[in-house]
């Protein structure tokens, strides 16, 4: 029996704490970690809202000093990393912990890459690019979508080239994920809704992957029975605390699944969005998620039928292609419960701008694992579906 070697990786932080409260356990370990003094990377807003004080007070209480950084962007930027980096060494900074969602994991993952590493960050677009380790990091989850907190995947804005830089490395993968659904209460429904079909694109992608595997599968399958199922409910009520815990669950094993089964081009499309217009990364992900699964669906066209089932899809009587179909409408019909815009037109995206979108999603790390591969005539035909 001839076998060809074909090696699967799976990347995961060393400690992962869930549940109320986990976030009172940073203090801990932030010493365990060897910390001195503490880059704390966040956004203005949480910044403003004194949550990132919150966890601040945390950590000093452990005797461990901290300066934080306020000026992650919601698609964080070269500059942002940069500007954070400057502080890290100015400060004499040893340790960084990121309070967010994606947007202040990915700017202080960044920014650990720098420090560990020295050069720019444009220097390690790509996959596998850094010899060396980042500064360590504990990501502190406040959101329930991109799992950023877990992941091997750094997503920064080359302001020069208005595209999403795409760090695909081990390297930026965070010692320490904490996920404390009591600092997710205070989103609100339009972020909770971006987020939640945020971490259900991650799911069906690993799970129609061309690497995905029984164990990346079996994380999938679960986020597809508890999004459907907790989203629609965090949007309703934020202070539904057992749909934001459950959500916190779901986008967790989905980030388990795509950190090792990788994505494909919903995301690959969805960058290049964020970067030409600075749109809302889960937003453009729903909207591009039905129409990328349509043209993915022959490719793989049991998997498409599984999450159906997955998601509560009655699929009796029906062909596999039929069966298929009905994870594309429990797609859309959850999109649309939650209250993502049905079109990119919604967004002010501009059609002569679809080709060179496209051209730059076909150099997108996240295109390779794709169930079918397509031109680059698909590709914009894919946006002009969306539009």
């Amino acid at each position: 029996m001839s076998v060809i070697h074909q090696v699967y990786g799976y990347f995961m932080p060393t400690v992962n704490l869930m549940g109320a409260g986990a976030a009172q356990e940073t203090g801990k370990q932030a010493k365990l970690l060897g910390g001195k003094k503490v880059l704390l990377v966040t956004d203005a807003y949480l910044e403003k809202i004194g949550m990132a004080q919150e966890i601040a007070d945390i950590i000093e209480k452990e005797g461990v000093k901290v300066v934080i950084y306020g000026g992650a962007e919601p698609n964080p930027t070269d500059k942002n990393v940069h500007d954070g980096f400057d502080i890290y060494t100015k400060e004499g900074c040893d340790l960084i912990v990121s309070v967010g969602g994606g947007s202040s994991h990915d700017c202080a993952k960044g920014i650990g890459l720098v420090a560990g590493n020295g050069g720019r960050i444009n220097d390690y677009e790509g996959v596998d690019k850094s010899p060396l380790p980042m500064a360590p990091m504990i990501a502190i989850n406040t959101t329930a979508g991109t799992a950023a907190e877990m992941t091997r995947f750094c997503i920064i804005t080359d302001e020069a080239r208005h595209i999403k830089m795409a760090i695909v490395d081990w390297h930026v993968t965070p010692n320490v994920s904490i996920n404390d659904p009591l600092l997710m209460m205070k989103q609100p429904p339009s972020l909770t809704a971006a987020t939640g079909m945020d971490a259900l694109t991650h799911a069906v992608e690993a799970y129609v992957s061309t690497i995905a595997t029984p164990v990346t599968d079996s994380a999938a399958l679960m986020a597809f029975k508890l999004i459907p199922k907790y989203l629609r409910r965090a949007v309703a009520n934020g202070d539904d605390f057992e749909a934001r815990e459950q959500m916190a669950y779901a986008q967790l094993l989905a980030g388990m699944a795509f950190n090792n089964a990788s994505l494909g081009y919903v995301h690959a499309m969805a960058h290049q969005l964020g970067g030409f217009y600075n749109l809302p990364h889960g937003v453009c992900n729903a909207i591009l998620l039905p129409h990328v699964s349509r043209f993915n669906m022959i490719g793989n066209l049991e998997r498409f039928a599984e999450i159906a089932v997955a998601m509560g899809e009655n699929i009796d009587g029906l062909s596999t292609r039929d069966a298929a179909e009905k994870c594309l409408t429990a797609i859309a019909t959850l999109s649309a419960d939650v209250g993502i815009p049905s079109g990119l037109n919604a967004l002010n995206v501009k059609e002569e701008d679809l080709p060179l979108m496209a051209g730059n999603a076909k150099l997108d790390a996240c295109q390779f694992t794709n169930p079918r591969t397509a031109t680059l005539e698909q590709v914009i035909q894919i946006y002009k579906n969306a539009m």
